[in-house]
């Protein structure tokens, strides 16, 4: 369409949206705010430019220039976070390596993206050492350790991270550049094949986290994330950049605490003695974190939590209520992000008593700005957003990945019809609320009809002695499909056919189908979880085939 275009100054700047336009913001903030690691070590912001600068200068000596790749394998830490901004900021491009990956896998994610210099953590030097002979790229690698011991081993290593920084200049002039350029990718598995490679770009990852800071301070009342408040992810740094969210903590200039790796009892610690105000992790974690002896005797109330990357369950989130923790719930994907919806609580919710909100806070909430979406029939036809429709959602916003590292094909199957193809399946109700019905994989198709396997599972675990559960389809020769649950109860006196008189309750109210109850119930220790902690129904399925 011909629009009015005037040409600018020859003395105008163009002004590229980079990662490091982020971290300049921060020094304007509370820069005495610490940035936190196990509870051990703090930094202020202005040791924090410092470090980032050092790691900058020193990736500089190593041979990194614009355009290389630079692998990390860390637990969550303040070196991760300082990867996250000086990496990208000098050009370079930031691969976050899924640690929970096998080492094929890893192997693979390592080759395909072409790494030149690998950041390891002592505690990950078994699984590199094996694999070392098989890495084409890498030609350096430096070693990560929390006591600062020198590097030694079979790997030829650079040095030993904090030695580097300690011999590098507290000085670096970050250069401009296209805003289009590759920042970070990380690898997404499937439930077939390698893993995609996902990509982001560094004006992608600033209006990402723009839109983030905004909602997060308008989700509620109070907001999410605020300088006042104290930040911890308990999501993984190398899973979608822990949802952006330090991203959006540091231009804030928040207090952050990064926990190294996952023990719940330190989890719990940390939130008590930091006063962590706002974290995010998916249902699995939260249950674990519920579950650990110091969750017994720790104030939960201060603690504001989102929760993503699985559904979040009715009893899960009356749980959070009882122990006064304000829950929400996230929705997005890898390849998104990957914030596309929020739970937002207006003034009406807001009214309303916390039962009665957690209908609202257990759906995936209502878009942030900037995300078009809509939610399609299997022949490609927009459907009503009246809570009844339900289809594919297909999304369009400027942070999405254009495709999928060196597979075209594969990403244009991701953007077929020029929108993003989630795989999810969900209604859009009036009032905006986007609410999951399943993964389009996960639906279970039983007689013709469709049974959601998120609303068994949410439905199911509103019975108070039940702790975790997971529903999936198993073949079945006349129907097709029927629903078979895996639940983890909290005594020993919960029995398959409790659960079945329990569901009885929600046919006789007409919310779920008399054919919806499963026939075949399994009373476990545990359920099988993937990489970053969601349920690997993939696993159930063939272990019961």
């Amino acid at each position: 369409m011909p629009t009015k275009i005037l040409p600018p100054s020859e003395n105008a700047y163009a002004y590229p949206l980079l990662v490091k336009r982020l971290l300049d913001s921060a020094q304007r903030n509370e820069n005495n705010n610490e940035i936190v690691y196990r509870g051990d070590l703090r930094f202020s912001y202005r040791e924090f430019n410092e470090r980032v600068c050092r790691l900058a200068n020193a990736l500089t000596a190593m041979g990194i220039k614009a355009g290389d790749t630079v692998a990390v394998m860390d637990w969550d830490s303040h070196r991760y976070l300082e990867c996250f901004f000086a990496i990208p900021m000098i050009g370079a491009v930031l691969h976050t390596v899924n640690i929970r990956l096998s080492p094929e896998q890893i192997t693979y994610t390592v080759n395909h993206a072409q790494d030149d210099v690998l950041l390891v953590h002592e505690d990950f030097l078994p699984v590199v050492e094996t694999i070392q002979g098989e890495l084409e790229t890498v030609k350096n690698y430096v070693l990560l350790s929390d006591d600062g011991a020198a590097p030694s081993g079979a790997l030829p290593f650079l040095g030993e991270y904090e030695r580097l920084l300690a011999a590098s200049d507290t000085a670096f002039d970050f250069p401009d550049f296209d805003e289009n350029s590759v920042a970070t990718m990380f690898y997404t598995t499937g439930t077939t094949g390698n893993p995609k490679g996902v990509y982001f770009t560094h004006r992608q990852l600033v209006l990402h986290t723009l839109v983030l800071i905004g909602t997060l301070g308008s989700t509620d009342s109070e907001p999410l994330l605020s300088r006042d408040g104290v930040y911890m992810p308990i999501t993984p740094m190398f899973h979608v950049h822990a949802w952006g969210m330090p991203y959006a903590a540091t231009m804030l200039g928040v207090k952050q605490v990064y926990p190294g790796r996952y023990v719940p009892d330190h989890l719990v610690r940390l939130i008590r003695e930091e006063g962590v105000t706002f974290s995010h992790c998916v249902p699995t974690i939260f249950q674990m974190l519920l579950a650990s002896d110091e969750a017994k005797h720790t104030d939960f109330s201060n603690w504001k939590l989102q929760v993503g990357g699985s559904a979040l369950t009715a009893g899960l989130a009356s749980r959070a209520s009882e122990l006064g923790i304000q829950i929400y719930s996230g929705y997005g994907m890898s390849e998104t992000c990957p914030v596309l919806a929020l739970t937002q609580i207006d003034r009406n919710i807001a009214a309303l008593s916390a039962e009665e909100q957690t209908a609202y806070r257990t759906k995936a909430g209502r878009l942030v700005s900037l995300v078009d979406m809509q939610i399609w029939s299997p022949t490609g036809e927009p459907l009503p957003h009246d809570g009844v429709a339900t289809g594919e959602i297909v999304v369009r916003t400027p942070w999405l990945t254009q495709g999928y590292l060196y597979e075209p094909e594969k990403g244009d199957e991701l953007w077929r019809g020029g929108w993003m193809h989630t795989g999810d399946v969900a209604c859009i109700h009036p009032d905006g609320f986007v609410e999951i019905r399943d993964r389009i994989k996960d639906v279970i198709k039983t007689g013709g009809e469709w049974i959601s396997s998120l609303e068994l599972e949410s439905l199911i675990s509103s019975h108070p002695l039940v702790d975790n559960v997971a529903v999936v389809g198993v073949p079945d020769e006349r129907w097709g499909e029927r629903p078979h649950a895996c639940v983890v109860a909290k005594s020993g006196e919960l029995v398959a056919e409790t659960i079945k008189q329990h569901l009885s309750q929600f046919v006789e109210t007409g919310q779920i189908n008399k054919w919806a109850i499963p026939e075949s119930i399994d009373l476990v220790t545990d359920i099988p979880k993937t990489s970053v902690g969601k349920i690997d129904k993939k696993r159930i399925r063939s272990s019961i085939n």
